[in-house]
C-alpha cells in the first residue's frame, strides 16, 4: 500500500472526508496497513530533571511518546514515571487508532480503578494516541472530533491574590492584552491563617476594584478556592452579584457535596463553576452538570482521561448547556485543550498562566492577543525538540497479564470487558 493509499485509506476509515492539511513528513512502512499498525516502544521523558508532577502546581510536565512501526510517534503529557509505566504496558504490540478501546483497557485492567493521579497518565497516554491518528490522516485533531465550531478560543488570564492597590492595573492589563477576563483567588492568609469570614468582605473589595478595571466589555471571576462554608459563601455571593462577576469557582469547601452545592444555587445568583479538582465524567462533574448546579465545568486535559475522557465530558456539556472553561494544564496538553474547545459548539473559554512555549517545544499552540487559534498542523500539532527533554524510561514490552493485572476479558463481540 503506497503512503497517499495509506493516508486516504485511514481517513475513510475515521469518517474524515475533509480536504487534508499541509503535508506532514514521516516515513511509513511500505506495507503497512490500519489492520496491522502496531505501538511499538514508548518513551517517557521529564523536562524539568525534578520528581513527581514536575513542581509545577500539580501539572505535571511529564512526556510521553508512543512510536509505532509506521514511524509515527505520537506526544502527551502527564502523569508520572511509575503511572505511566502501569497504564502503558497495555498499549504495547496494540493498534493504536484503537483509542476507546485501549482506553477502557487501561482502565480497566487492574483490580482498583484508577483515581485521579493515574488518569493523568491515562490522559497523556491517550493524548499520545490521538496524536498518532492526527498524524496519520494529516489532519489537524479538531478535524478528527468534528471540525471548528469556532474561529478562536477566548482567553481568561489567571492571577494569584491580589490587594485593593494593584487589582484595578491587573485587570486593564489584562484587557490591554486582548483577554476575555482576569481571574483571581482571594486574599492572603496571614501567617497561615485565613479567616473565611472576615475575608468576605475585603474579597468582594477586590473584586470591585476589578469591575472597574475591566470595564463593561470585560469579565473579572472570583476562585474561592474551596476555602468557605455555606454561611459565607452565600453572602460573598451576594455582595458579588452586583458587580457581574462571570463566575464564582469553588465556592464551597465541601465542593463533591452535590446536596450543599445544591442549596448554595437555590440561594445565589451568580454564576458558579466547578470541576479542576475531579477526574472522568463519573468523578464529580456528573452529579454538578445534570442537576444544574453549576454554569460552567473545569475539567481539563489529561486530569479527565485525555481527549477520549474530554469528549464524553463536552458532549455531556453540551446537552445541559454548560460551558467549558478548562484549568490551565502544561504546553502540550494545552494543545489538546484548544482541540476539543474548538470542536465543543457551547461556551468556552481556557485559563491562561503562562503564554511563552518551554525550550522543549519548537511548536505549540498560537496564541496571539489573548486568545488562541487552531493550527492546521497534524494531530495536536506540537512539535518537540527531544534534544531538550530527558529521556527518564523506555517500554519495548507488553505487561504480562496475570490476576487482577491486565487479564483480557471481553464480550462476546470483542469489546473489553473487565480484568
Amino acid at each position: 500500500m503506497n503512503r497517499r493509499r495509506f493516508v486516504q485509506s485511514l481517513a475513510a476509515g475515521l469518517g474524515a472526508s475533509l480536504p487534508f492539511a499541509a503535508p506532514f513528513v514521516f516515513a511509513p512502512r511500505a506495507d503497512a496497513a490500519l489492520s496491522d499498525l502496531k505501538v511499538t516502544r514508548i518513551r517517557i521523558f521529564n523536562p524539568t530533571g525534578t520528581n513527581g508532577l514536575s513542581g509545577w502546581l500539580n501539572q505535571s510536565e511529564i512526556i510521553v511518546a508512543v512510536d509505532t512501526d509506521a514511524g509515527i510517534t505520537g506526544f502527551g503529557q502527564g502523569g508520572t514515571r511509575d503511572l505511566l509505566r502501569d497504564a502503558a504496558g497495555v498499549l504495547l504490540g496494540k493498534d493504536p487508532f484503537r483509542t476507546e478501546y485501549l482506553w477502557q483497557r487501561m482502565y480497566r485492567s487492574t483490580f482498583y480503578t484508577p483515581g485521579r493521579e493515574k488518569l493523568h497518565a491515562i490522559g497523556a497516554l491517550d493524548c499520545a494516541l490521538w496524536d498518532i491518528k492526527g498524524k496519520a490522516a494529516e489532519l489537524p485533531l479538531y478535524q478528527m472530533l468534528g471540525g471548528r465550531a469556532r474561529n478562536y478560543v477566548e482567553c481568561y488570564s489567571t492571577r494569584g491574590t491580589l490587594t485593593r492597590a494593584a487589582a484595578r492595573g491587573e485587570a486593564r492589563k489584562a484587557m490591554a492584552d486582548g483577554f476575555r477576563a482576569i481571574r483571581f483567588h482571594g486574599i492572603e492568609a496571614e501567617h497561615g491563617v485565613f479567616d473565611s469570614r472576615a475575608a468576605v468582605e475585603e474579597t468582594a473589595a477586590i473584586c470591585a476594584e476589578l469591575r472597574e478595571g475591566v470595564g463593561s466589555k470585560g469579565d473579572f471571576i472570583l476562585d474561592a478556592h474551596t476555602r468557605f462554608d455555606l454561611a459565607d459563601a452565600i453572602r460573598l455571593c451576594e455582595l458579588l452579584a452586583p458587580l457581574r462577576p462571570l463566575f464564582v469557582e469553588d465556592p464551597l469547601r465541601a465542593i463533591d457535596d452535590t446536596q450543599l452545592f445544591g442549596v448554595l444555587r437555590s440561594r445565589v445568583s451568580v454564576p458558579l463553576a466547578a470541576g479542576e479538582q475531579f477526574g472522568d465524567l463519573r468523578d464529580g462533574g456528573l452529579p454538578l452538570i445534570e442537576k444544574a448546579l453549576i454554569d460552567y465545568l473545569r475539567a481539563s486535559i489529561p486530569n479527565v482521561g485525555g481527549i477520549t475522557g474530554f469528549q464524553k465530558i463536552a458532549a455531556l456539556c453540551d446537552a445541559h448547556s454548560v460551558g467549558m472553561v478548562p484549568h490551565f494544564t502544561a504546553p502540550i496538553s494545552t494543545a489538546a485543550v484548544i482541540h476539543g474547545l474548538a470542536a465543543f459548539p457551547g461556551v468556552a473559554l481556557n485559563e491562561v498562566l503562562r503564554s511563552a512555549l518551554p525550550p522543549y517545544l519548537h511548536e505549540g499552540v498560537d496564541f496571539r492577543d489573548g486568545k488562541i487559534y487552531p493550527n492546521d498542523r497534524p494531530g495536536l500539532g506540537i512539535v518537540l525538540d527531544e534534544s531538550k527533554v530527558n529521556v527518564v524510561d523506555e517500554l519495548t514490552e507488553p505487561r504480562s497479564d496475570g490476576l487482577y493485572n491486565g487479564e483480557s476479558y471481553h464480550r462476546p463481540d470483542g469489546s473489553y470487558l473487565y480484568l
